[in-house]
């Protein structure tokens, strides 16, 4: 037997296939770009201890916030 969807059904099938993809993704990048204090935190306790002028490869500046405000002297 085929089932052939057609008008409100199809709306819902789709709806429901566009909504779970929704839910799977909002976690994993809709939530960390919304809340980015909670993933500031984690990097903070985990790197804490670790000297990265030492561990930079190449003698490279270490990155920086391009958009990040100077002080004003």
């Amino acid at each position: 037997m085929v089932l052939i969807l057609k008008g409100w059904r199809y709306v819902a099938f789709i709806g429901g296939i566009v909504g779970s993809i929704g839910l799977a993704i909002y976690p994993i990048i809709i939530s960390p770009m919304l809340n980015p204090a909670d993933y500031k935190k984690i990097q903070e306790e985990t790197r804490k201890g670790i000297d990265r002028e030492t561990i930079q490869p190449g003698n490279m500046k270490i990155w920086t916030d391009p958009f990040e405000r100077k002080a004003e002297k």
